[in-house]
């Protein structure tokens, strides 16, 4: 899948991991629409050469005014990245409604987005839908029940667009990185709590933090070779199959991990 002359959709494409998908995109010859909630994102588009739309991605009006602009401006969209989101409340999370928030922008975003695209590249026959989860999809995130669920959520999603379209030219990978250097990694709306110290720590401590860009190249490889599970740190992948070799001995491991990063042993 090539990505030359063709248009896409990022969003979350104001910092971090979408803006350097945006960039990586539009040096391929793409055309590009980034869609953030920051007001910056109309800078951040013009600074690299892509279009802008402000607004929440994650409500249905937003979508739909979201593809229309893309399409008015840009011209049909082969590629929809559904990209932003945010850590959501600590613990079990006391107030429902950033739980309602945390669903909306990690989880719903992407499935009320396929609705909007899915039946457009029916009609086409073809186009690709990328969802970014995290290595919490497929693992887990200490300290971060909401994140860790929605993102294992978004596996799912992926998997079942994939298996479910897949064969009719509607291509769906997963994006599922460890620690990138975004604002995501030290930010939160609950950044000082004792379960998002942990969470930072617990990615920081297990592997190299890769920036932006790095990971946006391994995504675009992944794309031009139809990969549908995107790993910017390999080492995932292992960790994914000692999970599911032995459920048990992987939480036993967790909780070890877990117990030294509270007490401050790593």
């Amino acid at each position: 899948m090539q990505v030359s002359d063709t248009v896409a959709i990022v969003t979350g494409g104001a910092s971090g991991i979408g803006r350097a998908v945006a960039e990586a995109l539009l040096a391929r010859g793409a055309r590009v629409l980034i869609a953030d909630l920051a007001p910056s994102v109309h800078e951040v588009a013009a600074s690299i050469g892509a279009s802008a739309w402000e607004g929440d991605c994650s409500a249905v009006a937003g979508l739909e005014d979201l593809v229309a602009k893309a399409e008015t401006e840009l011209g049909e969209v082969d590629f929809f990245f559904a990209n932003a989101g945010i850590v959501g409340p600590p613990g079990l999370g006391e107030d429902e409604s950033a739980w309602d928030t945390v669903l909306d922008i990690n989880l719903r975003q992407h499935v009320r987005a396929a609705k909007i695209m899915v039946p457009k590249w029916q009609a086409r026959g073809g186009g690709y839908f990328v969802s970014t989860a995290s290595a919490a999809g497929l693992l887990t995130q200490i300290g971060q029940l909401s994140y860790s669920v929605t993102k294992h959520a978004v596996v799912g999603f992926a998997e079942w667009l994939n298996i479910t379209y897949g064969d009719a030219g509607i291509h769906c990978s997963v994006l599922c990185p460890q620690g990138v250097n975004t604002p995501l990694l030290n930010g939160g709306a609950h950044a000082d709590s004792s379960n998002d110290r942990s969470a930072n720590k617990a990615v920081t401590k297990a592997g190299r933090v890769l920036e932006p860009a790095e990971v946006a190249e391994v995504v675009l490889a992944a794309i031009e070779e139809e990969t549908f599970l995107i790993l910017p740190h390999p080492e995932v992948l292992d960790m994914y199959r000692m999970k599911g070799s032995d459920y048990d001995r992987w939480l036993r491991g967790m909780r070890r991990y877990q117990k030294k990063l509270d007490e401050g042993t790593i």
